[in-house]
């Protein structure tokens, strides 16, 4: 197994397909039916933004899932202290490869990266009706200290 840094946006759409779909079953009024030329052109646009960074995880060369992560840096204000923390935008593994350790072994990859980085926090969100996800980051430790919520009227 091995991760690495990636800017193959074609690849990164390609894998983000499975990830899309979900949210689309999930909240299709929020969330538009995927197309892989929309998302090449976003994931292109993305993978020139400096603070951005695509980690691909591999197995015997065969692309298994990918995260965006970004490093974020809080300025001190009237309300919040400064600090910097490693966002986690999205980590999917394909399918037929879910439950094997890959996620862990990604996520503990970006563990090491934050500390690398002299970065003590992650963080992340997911969607509230994806159980998996919640299950998963939970498994990892993850704790709410911020919910979203929203009201349609």
């Amino acid at each position: 197994m091995r991760i690495s840094r990636t800017r193959d946006f074609e690849l990164l759409a390609s894998l983000n397909k499975p990830i899309h779909d979900l949210h689309v079953s999930l909240y299709p009024e929020h969330f538009t039916e995927y197309s892989f030329e929309a998302m090449r052109d976003a994931f292109e646009r993305f993978v020139q933004h400096e603070n951005f960074i695509f980690l691909l995880v591999e197995d015997n060369d065969e692309p298994l899932g990918y995260a965006w992560i970004e490093m974020k840096n809080y300025s001190q204000g009237a309300f919040i202290k400064q600090r910097k923390s490693v966002f986690v935008h999205q980590l999917n593994i394909v399918e037929k490869q879910k439950r094997k350790g890959y996620g862990s072994h990604m996520m503990n990859y970006i563990y090491d990266f934050a500390k690398t980085e002299g970065i003590e926090m992650i963080e992340l969100d997911y969607w509230a009706n994806n159980e998996h996800a919640k299950k998963f980051y939970d498994k990892q430790g993850f704790v709410a200290f911020r919910e979203y919520v929203y009201k349609k009227i």
